[in-house]
């Protein structure tokens, strides 16, 4: 699958995101949502960062699956989301 980088504009919280795109005269809808998640709300902050973003990420909306975790920073982790529907269109890409 080919990738292209969007820049967002850095704003503070939840970032709902909606691309659409023509491919070839195909136009489809894609959906993304960063979300920062801070280290300081871990059940148990002392706790391997692995362990504290799959606690996080247990309690997520089941509609959106995870796209991707970007670098953390010693206050928080933002992770990117692609709404299922979305999700299939990108497999149906790689296909």
């Amino acid at each position: 699958m080919s990738h292209i980088a969007i820049p967002i504009p850095p704003l503070q919280g939840k970032q709902d995101i909606q691309v659409e795109v023509t491919i070839n005269g195909l136009k489809q809808q894609l959906y993304y949502r960063v979300e920062v998640f801070y280290w300081d709300d871990c059940a148990n902050p002392t706790a391997h960062r692995a362990d504290c973003i799959s606690e996080m990420l247990a309690h997520h909306d089941p509609e959106w699956t995870v796209y991707y975790i970007g670098a953390p920073t010693d206050e928080f982790v933002p992770i990117t989301f692609v709404k299922k529907e979305s999700r299939r269109l990108l497999k149906g890409a790689t296909a």
